[in-house]
């Protein structure tokens, strides 16, 4: 088993929904303009196993990488069935994948930016005893 197309998914989606909103207007102004269809879309994809299947199977087409090696080669008596089923189950796998790592970030989030946010009050606590 291999996590590239996992690890590249979970960059993606965090790149699309928890980065990129952020950075200023232009992305968000982008997301506005959008057909209804692609609107519906970035919406509906906001769900990491629902993006992730989608991108687990174009990241497998650009790259040629099985998230489940073994399925890489698929039993002769599927006939052409074997390739599409073999992507089919690799874009589950990784999409499963996708959707674990989003909730394992998100759970450590949360502590991280307590940690943060003590630090900083800290920080700004000392500072202002420092000038007393």
């Amino acid at each position: 088993m291999t996590f590239t197309l996992a690890l590249m998914g979970i960059a993606l989606h965090t790149l699309f929904w928890e980065k990129l909103p952020d950075w200023g207007t232009w992305f968000n102004s982008i997301i506005k303009h959008l057909p209804a269809p692609l609107a519906y879309l970035y919406e509906a994809w906001r769900c990491p196993f629902c993006f992730g299947f989608w991108c687990a199977l174009a990241l497998h087409a650009i790259t040629d990488i099985f998230t489940i090696n073994a399925l890489s080669v698929m039993p002769e008596f599927l006939g052409s069935l074997g390739m599409p089923l073999a992507w089919l189950l690799d874009a589950l796998a990784t999409a499963t994948l996708i959707m674990f790592g989003h909730l394992i970030l998100c759970a450590l989030a949360a502590p991280a930016i307590k940690g943060y946010q003590m630090k900083e009050t800290f920080r700004q606590n000392m500072s202002a005893k420092g000038h007393d």
